[in-house]
């Protein structure tokens, strides 16, 4: 017996040092510290070495020990990303792949995400590899439970539904639509009886922490319906701000326009966060028991950075001389206070719709989005990096964010593929 308690510690103390060597090993991939901790130990096979030091073996009379260091296979769990095609969202089904996740990405429209097509190659391709994509309208609650119904009978069980839906203009019918109701729809269908999903991760906003806009106010709806249920788990996450919604300017001073900012550029700051890196922080949420049931503010590694630093960093990315334009705030009061006045006076959504739009312009002009807290800063991509890679790549249109940018033709595509190459 007191050899076998010896072996037992010899090999208890051998398989610590592997273990340990594994997680320091340093790796120059992006998000190391999270892949080392999401891959199997291959130097020793732990159950075959307890075996062999009791005498026993695979094939002998001693039945191979459970290996206490083993991560869990996530293999066997099903994670669903609504909301698949957006920015955070295709990011997020990315990582769910890397990290080993039976990955569903749910989509309105299957035939734009499809890959075999040289469009949806260029937009999704290097995202949704690995990932199932599911057409299903998140906005038709019956037909969702059904698909998530078929999905969890398909897939023993869902594990998770990480839901990055949110409305493209911000005005009150698309957000109410999307940043509520259609998130609503999602966890009500995974808390049906015929899905049962586990865990659910919101990408909320950080802005909602002061909320005088439309959408604001409709995600703190859903998060108070989320927070209220007691059928799933789940995470709130709340970014700061997206590089893309920071980098709208970069084609304009890329021809020689000024870049433009609102008083004397040092009124508000922010530690935006990558795509990537937003990503990794959802998917490790899934089974993260420190951010169960609770609501995270979330920013980037960066320091604050004002809006006058931003267009600094954005020069020096594309090798210019920095030039300015302060256009003044009270601007906003204007242009605002002079749509409302025709939307109420014409009972206009229209004029109502744009007057809101100035108001979220104002909003960001203004507010700071960002996190102090080391415990609320998260990634190793800053903005200076995310700079310097589209002044040389580009980067893709959004028309709510960037002034002049297009996403790459296939022939740019197919030609800077084959230079990778």
């Amino acid at each position: 017996m007191l050899r076998s308690f010896t072996l037992l510690g010899v090999a208890a103390g051998l398989s610590f040092l592997i273990t340990t060597h594994a997680f320091m090993t340093p790796n120059s991939n992006k998000g190391s510290v999270i892949k080392q901790t999401t891959q199997p130990l291959q130097m020793f096979d732990l159950p075959d070495f307890f075996s062999g030091l009791m005498g026993g073996g695979k094939d002998g009379d001693s039945a191979s020990l459970p290996n206490p260091f083993a991560p869990e296979d996530k293999s066997t769990k099903t994670n669903i990303v609504a909301g698949a095609s957006g920015y955070i969202g295709k990011s997020t089904v990315r990582e769910s792949v890397r990290q080993g996740y039976n990955t569903i990405a749910l989509v309105r429209d299957a035939s734009k995400c499809d890959t075999s097509t040289p469009e949806g190659q260029a937009s999704y391709g290097q995202y949704f590899e690995g990932a199932t994509v599911i057409e299903c309208d998140v906005c038709d609650p019956e037909a969702l439970t059904l698909k998530m119904a078929e999905l969890a009978a398909e897939n023993n069980g869902i594990e998770s539904i990480i839901s990055c839906l949110a409305s493209r203009s911000g005005i009150k019918k698309d957000a109410y639509k999307i940043d509520y109701q259609a998130t609503l729809n999602c966890l009500e269908s995974g808390c049906d009886e015929s899905v049962k999903a586990r865990h659910f991760v919101l990408l909320s906003a950080f802005c909602v922490k002061n909320p005088w806009l439309q959408f604001q106010q409709a995600k703190l709806k859903f998060e108070a319906a989320l927070t209220a249920q007691n059928d799933m788990t789940y995470s709130i996450v709340r970014p700061t701000a997206f590089f893309k919604s920071v980098s709208g300017q970069l084609e304009v001073i890329q021809s020689g326009a000024p870049f433009v900012m609102f008083g004397d550029g040092e009124i508000t700051s922010c530690n935006p966060i990558s795509e990537a890196d937003l990503a990794t922080y959802l998917i490790d949420s899934i089974i993260d028991k420190s951010r169960e049931n609770k609501i995270i503010d979330l920013g980037g590694p960066d320091v604050p950075l004002t809006m006058k630093k931003q267009g600094e960093m954005l020069y020096q990315a594309v090798g210019k001389e920095p030039n300015f334009i302060y256009a003044p705030v009270w601007l906003f009061d204007v242009i605002i206070d002079s749509l409302q006045w025709v939307a109420d006076t014409f009972k206009s959504e229209g004029f109502e719709n744009a007057a809101e739009t100035g108001r979220i312009g104002k909003y960001y002009a203004v507010e700071p989005m960002l996190t102090t807290d080391p415990s609320e800063k998260f990634g190793t991509m800053t903005l200076q990096d995310h700079f310097n890679k589209i002044a040389v790549e580009g980067q893709e249109y959004d028309p709510y964010t960037s002034m002049f940018a297009k996403g790459p033709t296939t022939a740019e595509k197919k030609e800077k593929e084959e230079v990778s190459a």
